[in-house]
């Protein structure tokens, strides 16, 4: 399926961005949705995950925690990501993918189809 990112630019840290994904053809309602994030020098990581039950799941809970917020409309097929109080070292490629289940369950991160190309956040200080 094809996975669109947008909303990532440049900010000052202490801004805000949100994220929007849509994956059109997909059966949006039956996966979890997560955010992904690859800075510069570093792997892929979780950023956040959402289930079918609108449950929402949080990667490294100290350093995105409340700052991000992940949500999801079901009848847009979308899922966003409420980035506040950015931070410079939150400067990476993010990209959304759905999840091989509906539940976010366990390393969600690691468990991923169809990951999109990504939206460039880059945060200066």
């Amino acid at each position: 399926v094809q996975v669109l990112e947008t909303g990532g630019g440049l900010v000052q840290a202490g801004e805000s961005l949100r994220l929007p994904c849509t994956v059109p053809g997909l059966r949006f309602d039956d996966y979890g949705m997560m955010w992904l994030r690859t800075a510069p020098g570093k792997g892929c990581e979780g950023v956040a995950c959402i289930n079918t039950n609108q449950e929402t799941f949080y990667y490294g809970t100290k350093t995105v925690k409340p700052r991000f917020t992940i949500s999801r409309e079901n009848a847009r097929n979308s899922v966003f990501l409420q980035m506040d109080n950015l931070r410079p070292e939150d400067t990476a490629m993010y990209c959304c993918a759905p999840s091989t289940d509906a539940y976010c369950l366990g390393l969600w991160w690691n468990r991923f189809r169809d990951r999109g190309q990504g939206t460039q956040v880059t945060v200066s200080s």
